[in-house]
């Protein structure tokens, strides 16, 4: 099974100044549903690994959350997408929980709930600390320039070199970064075309 972790607001969907708080809010960000498509037709399984500190602030409930992933998970259907299953930490920063990005403990359930190693499970998100608490938890780190990183397109380049360690010193070392999530898989995807071609063929007989 190849599994991998995506962040949900400013990734997948529009981010906003507060929260996204009603179905009405949540809007899909250009090319983010096709992108989950292509990865499953890639055979990659995803899943999603979001704060929402909303619920124990409460800025909204369960139904509401409930109804904005039906609506999600609704275009992402129609689309030819799907997202097995969406883990979220529910808790405001100050009950200190081990859920809450950047601790690692969304991605520690997700690794337990399909009983794969986190280090074979690529996670990709726009906020810092969506790829500090995935590097924490030892899978590889993807940063998207898009929602809370938007604002570094055009000054970094495309790897953690010196240039971003200035700039963000606390990102994960060895972090790639993407423009978005639709950059983000069609790297994934020519890497794995990459990586099966260089894979040399048994000579017959052997």
């Amino acid at each position: 099974m190849k599994l991998l972790i995506l962040d949900r607001d400013g990734t997948l969907n529009r981010s906003r100044e507060d929260y996204v708080a009603s179905p009405e809010e949540w809007e899909a960000l250009p090319g983010a549903l096709e992108a989950v498509a292509r990865l499953n037709q890639g055979g990659w399984r995803v899943v999603l690994a979001t704060n929402q500190s909303g619920l124990g602030r409460g800025m909204f409930d369960m139904a509401s959350l409930n109804a904005i992933h039906a609506k999600m998970h609704r275009q992402l259907a129609a689309a030819g997408a799907r997202i097995e299953a969406v883990f979220f930490c529910p808790h405001a920063p100050e009950d200190g929980c081990t859920c809450r990005k950047p601790a690692p403990g969304l991605f520690q359930q997700i690794g337990e709930r399909f009983g794969l190693p986190l280090a074979a499970m690529p996670a990709a998100g726009n906020a810092l600390r969506h790829v500090q608490a995935a590097a924490a938890a030892g899978c590889p780190t993807h940063l998207l320039l898009t929602g809370k990183s938007e604002h570094l397109r055009g000054r970094v380049g495309q790897s953690a070199d010196a240039d971003l360690a200035a700039l963000l010193p606390e990102l994960p070392p060895g972090t790639r970064l993407h423009e978005d999530l639709s950059a983000f898989v069609d790297w994934l995807l020519a890497h794995e075309a990459a990586a099966a071609e260089a894979v040399p063929t048994p000579a017959p007989g052997t």
